[in-house]
């Protein structure tokens, strides 16, 4: 079995949400999104990033407005519609469902044995 595969399966289950959480604080632009990641010890490559926010503002998960930027071209920052902000409320209740049950299963905590 090969170890890389499973922990880049592993990372692929949660990235949608890591970049969901980031983006629900506030307007996100991709770079920030980025290093936020890198932060946290989650690489994450633009070649990544870009198709996962166009697949999510396709499913209408997603907004995005254009600033004007002084530095170059404008920039596309994104945010959360309705939807999306519904969607991830049910992601982010589902992951703690989902870590609470990891944590009792990897550390299992001594039940007392009751006599009857």
């Amino acid at each position: 079995m090969n170890i890389e595969n499973t922990q880049s399966q592993m990372r692929k289950g949660v990235l949608e949400f890591c970049i969901l959480s980031i983006i629900q604080r506030g307007e996100a632009y991709p770079s920030d999104i980025i290093e936020e990641m890198k932060k946290s010890g989650l690489h994450l490559l633009e070649g990544t990033l870009y198709p996962l926010l166009t697949r999510l503002k396709n499913a209408d998960l997603l907004a995005y407005r254009w600033v004007e930027s002084s530095g170059g071209p404008p920039r596309k920052y994104f945010s959360l519609t309705e939807k999306g902000l519904q969607f991830y409320k049910e992601l982010e209740s589902t992951w703690r469902e989902m870590s609470e049950g990891v944590e009792r299963v990897i550390h299992p905590t001594q039940q007392p044995t009751h006599n009857s």
